[in-house]
């Protein structure tokens, strides 16, 4: 690997491009490669091994792509996967953690509420979070179950995602919880939503930048920061429908922008693999 490489990025959907933004953000030179896996969102109500056998194959695609370093830019994937892809990818890897411990750290009525995918919140990786940092605050964990497809369609607003959000918030609000913690990746988009529908004495938290911020550490450490003086690009991928996608990516990301079809093979339940593609890199 040298700095010219690019960082790779994915999610289940175009969640992640709340953490590509931020990379973005910190890393301005850095070419980023973002594999949307659209065609198999959302991850939350997967298996295990079938979230592992996804990971798996996306971040070999990205290897295979050059990628210097790997964003595992979704909860539900790093709940599930991220252990499996540290022993078997000698790459610096970033995974998701939810903010909770800068939510027990700044909660004032000392209830804190996590919105996450049901998966995620199951997760052995969310239990010793738990564990580490929320025995100073009430931490009361609400599945989200909907959510995502919502945000995967392009709707951030509407009354039917209203009423499902407002179900999902009351009862946290109703306990006295004053920090919001985002544990999707997805969520970050409906934060004008949930602050409209919490208030203003309630902080939502995301934890993008502070992902960012990992990413450098890494990069750094390994000594792979591309130098400055150059412009980063970005690549994207999905396993979904390649103009639909193409839509709501530029819509999120707020500029036009060219998606290319992930090659898989054509069934969705099955692992695969992608071992004999001839894959040129960046």
């Amino acid at each position: 690997m040298t700095t010219s490489h690019p960082i790779g990025v994915f999610d289940s959907g175009v969640g992640g491009l709340t953490v590509l933004r931020e990379i973005r953000r910190e890393l301005p030179h850095e070419d980023l490669l973002y594999v949307a896996d659209s065609g198999h969102a959302p991850y939350g109500d997967k298996s295990k091994d079938f979230i592992e056998s996804r990971s798996t194959a996306i971040t070999e695609f990205l290897l295979s792509r050059g990628a210097k370093a790997i964003v595992v830019a979704c909860n539900t994937a790093t709940g599930a996967a991220a252990k499996l892809l540290r022993s078997r990818y000698p790459v610096p890897l970033v995974a998701m953690e939810p903010a909770v411990k800068p939510a027990v750290e700044r909660t004032c009525s000392g209830v804190v509420g996590v919105l996450a995918t049901r998966q995620t919140l199951a997760s052995h990786n969310f239990s010793v979070l738990l564990q580490r940092v929320g025995q100073g605050a009430d931490i009361q964990l609400q599945p989200c179950q909907g959510l995502v497809e919502h945000i995967e369609s392009g709707e951030l607003d509407g009354p039917a995602l209203r009423d499902l959000l407002t179900r999902y918030l009351d009862p946290l609000l109703e306990r006295g919880a004053d920090m919001l913690v985002l544990g999707c990746t997805h969520y970050p988009y409906l934060t004008p939503l949930i602050r409209e529908i919490a208030g203003d004495g309630v902080t939502v938290l995301d934890s993008g930048a502070a992902v960012a911020r990992q990413v450098r550490r890494k990069l750094d450490e390994s000594g792979l920061l591309v130098p400055s003086g150059r412009c980063g690009r970005e690549h994207f991928w999905t396993s979904g429908q390649t103009a639909r996608t193409q839509r709501l990516i530029s819509q999120l990301w707020g500029s036009e922008i060219l998606v290319e079809r992930l090659p898989e093979p054509e069934t969705k339940e099955a692992p695969f693999s992608l071992g004999g593609l001839a894959l040129e890199g960046v």
